[in-house]
């Protein structure tokens, strides 16, 4: 693998990967792989959003609240805002959350052309439907409601996965399945492994 790194993360809600991102991050920093990341979070930019109480906050609470996916062009934004203000020529990208849509995978790969990345890894962390339900409703977060989580299944099926597919075969990317229903250490270490380092 050739540095710097780029990751995506995918994984339906209640996988762990918020988790696994930040053991990858911290793993690199100890081996000394990595000097900074930029995390393309689009899930963490809108918490700071909805945090605020302006307007826009609102509208976002209201898809949230539904279940539903962030309109695109909004998402897009995010995500270039974070790499124009945040970019170095060796910074390590770890999206998460980002991309979720045909139109953000898009706009992802015209990023990752426009800063001359030609090597990213995709982990896709697999769970299936009860076991993340399960996680969920652990979690009890207030948009964790049965028809909220509902919702969130066929956003991420019919959505989600197939931003995930479209760079399937495409140069420049490769896809890591990883058993999600393993400890938080047996998924790390599969990581870890799929990944050469």
């Amino acid at each position: 693998m050739t540095k710097p790194y780029t990751f995506i993360f995918f994984g339906i809600v209640g996988s762990g990967k918020g988790t696994q991102v930040e053991l990858l991050e911290k793993y690199l920093k100890e081996k000394d792989l990595i000097s900074n990341v930029v995390h393309a979070s689009s899930g963490s930019e809108y918490r700071k959003i909805v945090a605020s109480g302006n307007y826009t906050s609102t509208l976002i609470k209201g898809v949230l609240e539904a279940g539903k996916l962030q309109p695109d062009f909004l998402t897009n934004g995010l995500f270039v805002s974070i790499l124009t203000n945040n970019m170095q020529a060796d910074s390590c990208i770890i999206a998460d959350g980002f991309p979720r849509s045909l139109s953000q995978s898009d706009t992802f790969e015209k990023a990752m052309n426009y800063y001359g990345r030609n090597d990213t890894h995709i982990i896709y962390i697999e769970v299936g439907k009860e076991e993340a339900v399960k996680r969920m409703k652990l979690r009890a977060r207030s948009d964790d409601t049965d028809a909220g989580i509902a919702n969130r299944f066929d956003e991420y099926i019919n959505n989600v996965i197939p931003a995930m597919n479209y760079f399937k075969d495409k140069a420049g990317y490769t896809i890591h399945t990883i058993n999600g229903e393993q400890s938080i250490e047996s998924v790390q270490k599969d990581i870890l492994a799929a990944l050469g380092i």
